[in-house]
């Protein structure tokens, strides 16, 4: 429980008694990049919004470095940093200026803070530059400068390359791991460029729907994208049972037309056809392919939803 800096045990949301988290049980370990995957309305931001105190869970328990943040133990979230929606930055005034409007309000004492923290998110060059004519790129910057402004051990950031050129999702990027290699922080990144979480995250919890589908490592992910076999069958309940009978696999999914997304290496193709032949079953197609993030995380959204 103390490796645990998040851990959260069948936690629902409702609003307006629609339901936007079901039963979410999810940890996120020390020193961990979580990558959360999920499309507009799998409930990320309200996820987030939960764990950050900006909202109330309705069941459940979150325990932040094994703590329950209630009653006293609500100074717990001061060692956390948030950027979930667009700080209510002032436009007539610069970067600095901004910090330091929340530093006082925040009761920091490090005024040197500022500079340093302005540095490490690449505008410690704006100078006098008002907020207001900052671009969506420069902007995002000073919101992940204001969440590190309390010095946190946890790092909650929802989207935080949206909008950003190619260039500036590199530069946040950068950050990222060095605020984590060199920092110690811990991460909660969501983001629905799959391809870049891909570059950065050490695990990765799939939601959709209010429902967390998965947890699983880098490592075990890079595993499973591996390769894919799919293959399409005339008889999908009977090469379901050859699958896990006789060839032990269990690691797939099936879907209504037939079609099967096997997660298993190349190898095992000649001896899914072999045994498809030999039990008369009509083999329509079969192949192996490598996939990527984003084809896993759909492959579990349609095993999800036909579920």
């Amino acid at each position: 429980m103390n490796d645990m800096v998040l851990t959260m045990k069948q936690v629902e949301k409702r609003y307006r008694n629609v339901p936007v988290l079901q039963n979410i049980t999810m940890d996120i370990p020390k020193g961990a990049i979580y990558g959360l995957v999920g499309n507009n309305g799998a409930g990320k931001s309200t996820l987030m919004r939960l764990v950050s105190g900006q909202s109330r869970m309705d069941r459940g328990e979150i325990r932040l470095f094994g703590k329950i943040p209630e009653g006293k133990e609500q100074r717990v979230r001061h060692r956390i940093g948030t950027l979930i929606e667009e700080p209510g930055f002032y436009g007539e005034l610069s970067a600095v200026q901004n910090l330091e409007y929340y530093r006082l309000q925040y009761g920091i004492p490090e005024k040197d803070s500022i500079d340093r923290l302005l540095d490490i998110v690449g505008l410690g060059h704006t100078g006098k530059k008002k907020y207001r004519n900052f671009s969506m790129g420069m902007k995002q910057r000073l919101g992940l400068a204001l969440a590190l402004l309390p010095s946190p051990e946890f790092l909650i950031l929802d989207e935080p390359i949206n909008g950003l050129d190619p260039e500036g999702i590199l530069e946040i990027r950068n950050t990222l791991l060095q605020l984590n290699r060199e920092n110690g922080i811990t991460l909660l990144i969501s983001s629905h460029i799959l391809a870049e979480l891909e570059n950065v995250a050490t695990e990765y919890g799939f939601l959709s729907r209010g429902k967390l589908l998965e947890q699983i490592t880098a490592k075990d992910l890079k595993d499973k994208c591996g390769t894919c076999i799919l293959l399409e069958v005339g008889d999908p309940v009977q090469m379901s049972v050859i699958l896990e009978k006789e060839l032990g696999i269990t690691e797939y999914k099936l879907y209504p037309d037939g079609h099967f997304s096997v997660s298993a290496p190349p190898e095992k193709k000649e001896a899914i056809s072999r045994a498809a032949v030999q039990h008369g079953i009509s083999l329509h197609s079969i192949s192996a392919q490598t996939m990527e993030l984003e084809d896993y995380y759909m492959n579990l959204m349609g095993g999800e939803a036909n579920a």
